[in-house]
């Protein structure tokens, strides 16, 4: 008998809603399924109790006092019968959203708990369905405590791909052709570190490395698994102490889906394909190579990187081919793997790199979101960080420190969606912002005041018959030969107008197509002429030149080369200028984080790129800026991995900075990276200080 509370305890009395009648009708029904040819109704009962207990991955307190009830009468029933009620106690014990358990249910629970382990231990080896056996042998594990049972919510094996989580940088790997039926292993076992050591008294796991130890895996299942076999014996002998590592329990998971599934071979095939989460998987983003075990668990105890030569698999390459060790970087490839750890920047021995600093005023009820961000040169002065977001506040920062130049500056009715510097002629530098309902304003940066003398600004900007104001999503400055610049919006519909900054009135329009932008940039392509590049809603770029009247007439504009971007299969999703020693070339991003970058002149990609990162759910923001030694950086952030990669296009170099915050725009001057972030802005350095 297990320690457990009675049926009239407050503790789970109503809990969300059940009440202790209907628990003592599904104890009853339970009660009843214990005798022979009796029916299954208590399933049904509960499958209902058990959304009660679990609500949307959420345990409540009230189930610890409930299911030392509900375990003692399961473990009564027949074997083949009670094996769903351990698979549902499972995910229930492994949910990610667990209350600790209180202090005067902590014996009861804990009690509750071994029976269960021997009784699920039991149904296991009683034989089950092959397509049920992988659930019922995770919940045997979560039973026995061991941390590796949580795969139980991410792992589905008769789905070809699998889903799995970086440990360093959160971002998530997927294989998209992973679970395959293999002939014969395709890595040699791991050696289990000392079992031995670990043995827990009495357990029920004994049973277990007995029917292993009977089964002739070698000669069922195809040469070379007998290895996996003996790891997995060693583990069931020592009852699943919590120090194994995940590994070897998914190890012993496999075996016993091997010995128990049925039919057989179907068993087996599945015990094949099980066995491959022993190897090792490299993420993506950080290119940090980890067990497969630690990428499946919530918390994998102990979870540290393997080294660089450990052979992985990677998201373009599963089971069905070779693991390989991390390929050799190109000359010159720095390894730096950096994070953030409060206001400190880390290195991967986790030396200081720098600090990192949040902007005064940014993520306050007057900022908001910070969505937009622009870097204001200003001749002989220093530079500025202007940003807008949620709150159509314009703020002005001191990009060194984040200090506060102006105050902010309201002028917006509708969020900041994009920002621009505006270098006029005498040195003057305005500054445009763009709106989501269409709003065009003007400010000056020398006093971050709205121009209101302009009284065209701050106003829908007015379009031709037919087109009602749409969100800005895009704002760039064209330098031309004449001397003057022309500021150039772009909206979500395809609207792309050059204008007079004086005036804000169009001069001239550019995307003769109408494709909706994505996003829009300015190339510096020679002295005092710009040309403007952007992507379409189609993953294609277009290149104008505002110098000329005619809409249709290209200019010295040169498109990219279409087969290029096909062979590549590049699908752009955002556009940034980049500069270099003695010319400027354009960057274009897609979806899954590569980078390609091109000659303006020629319409030709130059160098390797950046590899695609299958693993971010798109690229947010790119932003490029020369270091004070002369070297270019690109930096590059993908909001779903929260995390940003630095590359140098010149040496290849390419370092890892993962942060605590959901970015949503990027800017850089020299060598200072600034990040805006749904709760304000961040500066980091881009170089060791």
């Amino acid at each position: 008998m297990t320690a457990k509370l009675p049926l009239h305890s407050a503790r789970w009395r109503d809990l969300d809603g059940v009440t202790v009648d209907e628990v003592a009708a599904l104890l009853r029904e339970m009660a009843a399924a214990a005798s022979p040819g009796s029916g299954d109704a208590w399933r049904r009962s509960w499958t209902n109790l058990a959304e009660c207990l679990l609500d949307d991955g959420t345990v409540y307190v009230g189930a610890y006092a409930a299911l030392p009830h509900l375990i003692e009468a399961a473990a009564e029933l027949p074997p083949e019968r009670s094996v769903e009620f351990w698979v549902d106690l499972g995910f229930i014990v492994t949910a990610e959203d667990r209350h600790p358990v209180p202090a005067d249910l902590e014996a009861g629970f804990g009690a509750a708990l071994r029976l269960a382990e021997r009784a699920a231990v039991r149904s296991l080896l009683a034989g089950v369905p092959e397509e049920v056996a992988t659930g019922l042998a995770l919940s045997c594990v979560a039973f026995a405590g061991h941390h590796t049972a949580a795969a139980l919510w991410s792992l589905a094996p008769e789905e070809p791909e699998l889903r799995l989580m970086c440990r360093w940088c959160d971002a998530d790997t997927e294989i998209p052709e992973f679970f395959v039926d293999l002939a014969r292993p395709p890595f040699a076992a791991p050696e289990l570190p000392d079992p031995a050591r670990a043995g827990r008294g009495e357990h029920p796991w004994g049973a277990v490395a007995a029917a292993l130890e009977r089964e002739p895996l070698e000669e069922t299942s195809g040469e070379g698994w007998e290895p996996f076999l003996r790891v997995a014996r060693d583990v069931a002998a020592a009852g699943v102490p919590h120090e194994t590592p995940g590994w070897a329990v998914l190890c012993l998971v496999a075996c016993m889906v091997a010995v128990t599934g049925a039919p057989r071979p179907a068993g087996r095939k599945r015990a094949r394909r099980l066995m491959s989460l022993t190897g090792n998987f490299r993420c993506w983003n950080c290119e940090q190579t980890w067990t497969i075990a630690d990428g499946l668990a919530e918390n994998p105890a102990g979870a540290e990187p393997r080294s660089r030569d450990t052979p992985a698999w990677t998201d373009a390459e599963g089971p069905g081919a070779e693991p390989k060790p991390a390929a050799a970087g190109r000359p010159g490839e720095a390894a730096a793997r950096l994070r953030q750890d409060g206001d400190a920047l880390l290195a991967a021995d986790g030396t200081s790199w720098g600090r990192i600093w949040a902007f005064p005023g940014s993520g306050s009820v007057a900022t908001g979101s910070v969505d937009s961000l622009a870097i204001v040169s200003r001749p002989g002065r220093p530079a500025l960080v202007a940003g807008g977001g949620d709150k159509g506040t314009v703020f002005l920062w001191n990009p060194v420190d984040g200090r506060i130049v102006h105050a902010p500056s309201a002028g917006h009715p509708d969020r900041v969606s994009s920002l621009t510097a505006l270098p006029l002629p005498g040195g003057a530098v305005h500054l445009a912002s763009g709106g989501d309902c269409g709003t065009i304003a003007l400010w000056d940066a020398a006093d971050g005041q709205l121009l209101t003398a302009r009284p065209e600004f701050g106003l829908p900007v007015r379009e031709p018959a037919g087109h009602r104001p749409d969100a800005v999503t895009g704002m760039c400055a064209a330098a031309l030969s004449d001397g003057r610049t022309l500021l150039v919006t772009a909206t979500q519909r395809g609207a792309v107008r050059t204008r007079d900054p004086g005036t804000g009135e169009p001069v001239g329009r550019l995307n003769p197509y109408g494709r909706p932008i994505r996003s829009i940039a300015a190339v510096p392509v020679a002295a005092g002429h710009t040309l403007i590049a952007a992507s379409d809603g189609q993953g294609g770029v277009e290149v104008w030149d505002p110098a000329v009247d005619d809409p249709w007439d290209s200019g010295v504009a040169v498109q990219l080369s279409r087969r290029a971007l096909d062979d590549a299969g590049h699908r752009v999703a955002a556009v940034a200028a980049v500069p270099g020693p003695g010319r400027h070339l354009l960057a274009t991003g897609d979806d899954r984080g590569g980078v390609m970058l091109w000659d303006l002149a020629t319409g030709l990609p130059v160098g390797h790129g950046l590899a695609p990162s299958t693993g971010t759910a798109g690229l947010r923001a790119m932003t490029a800026t020369t270091l004070h030694d002369g070297r270019t950086v690109l930096v590059v952030g993908s909001s779903h991995s929260r995390s940003l990669r630095v590359w140098e296009p010149e040496s290849g170099a390419l370092r890892h900075i993962a942060l605590d915050v959901a970015l949503t725009c990027l800017a850089a001057v020299g060598p200072w990276l600034i990040v805006g972030h749904e709760r304000g802005v961040l500066g980091l350095p881009l170089t060791e200080r």
